[in-house]
């Protein structure tokens, strides 16, 4: 049985603190059993045109969510011990 968890993030402008989304999927046997999505306030809380052209999300999307912290202290535990898998790693990573 193969589990792990396949994560994305997008961000609001070119600074790696901004992430605006989380998405994940956590995959068993080659099926997704679990999905996370949830929006954050980037640090800090500024977009451009070039990544809401992206991903369609503004400030006005994200405003009233969590920040980057509090919204990764619910998504933590659901990834304990998974093998994390990525399309662009070594930010992801960071």
């Amino acid at each position: 049985m193969e589990r792990f968890a396949a994560i994305d993030f997008e961000t609001a402008n070119g600074k790696r603190s901004s992430i605006c989304s989380i998405g994940i999927a956590i995959l068993e046997d080659d099926w997704v059993v679990d999905s996370i999505y949830t929006l954050v306030r980037p640090t800090p809380n500024f977009y451009t045109r070039w990544t809401t052209a992206i991903h369609g999300l503004s400030v006005e999307d994200t405003n009233d969510a969590l920040c980057f912290e509090e919204a990764w202290e619910s998504i933590a535990p659901k990834l304990k011990d998974l093998p994390l898998v990525a399309h662009n790693s070594p930010f992801d990573e960071g």
